[in-house]
C-alpha cells in the first residue's frame, strides 16, 4: 500500500492591513489537521510562495496538539518549505490551504496559487482549506470559465466572525467573496466548528474546524464519503 501525501500551502505574509497587524498562518489550523493526518499514516509536505519558514500566529502551548506539533520533525521541515513554483501538485494526493490572515495578503489572487489549485482539481486531487484558507479558491476558473466554487458547498471564515476579529485589517470579506463567485456558502454560529464537503472540495469555517477538515481529507483519500 502506497503512502498518501498531502501538500500544505502556507502563507509567507507576516503583516496585514493599514495598521501593520502581525500575522502568518494560524497555528492550530496546521497543528490540528496535521495531527489527524499523521495518525492516519498520511505524509505532509510544505510549500509557500517564497519558500523557507512561514510566519506564524496564534500559538497556544496549552493545546496538546499544538505543543506536540511545535516540537515535531514536521514543524522543522516546514521551516524549509519549498517554493510553490518548484512543486507539482500532481505529485500529491491532496492540497490543503491553512488559514490565518496571511493568506489574504499573498495567497489570494496569486496566479501561481490559482494555477496550482486548477491543476490539482483537474488532476482529480482533493482540494481543502480552512478559515481564511478558502481565499485560495477565489478567482480559480475551470476550463469552461466558470469559478471553481460556483454551485459547490463551501465554508470559510464568516462575516460575523470577521466583524469581531480583524475587520479593520482585512482587504475584503471572505464570506461575501465566496458567495459572489457562486459558492453555496454555509456557516455555523461564530467560532463553532463547521465542515463542508462537496466531492473533492473540503472546506472548514474557522480554527475550530481544523480537525474536521483533517478527518474529511483522510476519509476522501481512503475513498470514504463524508456527508456534511
Amino acid at each position: 500500500m502506497s503512502v498518501k501525501h498531502v501538500l500544505f500551502v502556507v502563507t509567507n505574509a507576516a503583516i496585514i492591513g493599514p495598521n501593520n497587524r502581525a500575522t502568518g498562518f494560524f497555528f492550530p489550523e496546521i497543528a490540528h489537521p496535521f495531527e489527524v493526518l499523521d495518525k492516519a499514516g498520511i505524509a505532509v509536505e510544505y510549500a509557500s510562495l517564497q519558500g523557507g519558514k512561514p510566519p506564524e500566529d496564534g500559538f497556544d502551548g496549552s493545546d496538546p496538539a499544538q505543543a506536540e506539533f511545535v516540537t515535531s520533525d514536521s514543524y522543522r521541515r516546514m521551516a524549509r518549505s519549498r517554493k510553490l513554483s518548484e512543486v507539482d501538485v500532481l505529485d500529491y494526493d491532496a492540497v490543503f490551504f491553512p488559514g490565518g490572515l496571511g493568506p489574504m495578503v499573498d495567497i489570494t489572487g496569486n496566479p501561481q496559487v490559482q494555477a496550482a489549485v486548477r491543476r490539482a482539481w483537474d488532476g482529480g486531487k482533493v482540494v481543502a482549506a480552512v478559515c481564511h484558507g478558502p481565499s485560495a479558491l477565489l478567482g480559480v476558473k475551470l476550463a469552461d470559465g466558470t469559478p471553481l466554487v460556483r454551485g459547490r458547498k463551501v465554508a470559510g471564515f464568516s462575516t460575523a466572525e470577521e466583524d469581531g476579529y480583524a475587520r479593520p485589517d482585512v482587504p475584503f470579506d471572505l464570506e461575501t467573496a465566496l458567495r459572489e463567485e457562486g459558492g453555496l456558502y454555509e456557516s455555523a454560529a461564530a467560532w463553532q466548528p463547521k465542515l463542508m464537503v462537496d466531492g473533492r472540495l473540503i472546506t472548514g469555517q474557522n480554527p475550530a474546524s481544523g480537525t474536521l477538515v483533517g478527518e474529511a481529507i483522510v476519509a476522501a483519500l481512503n475513498g470514504k464519503a463524508v456527508a456534511r
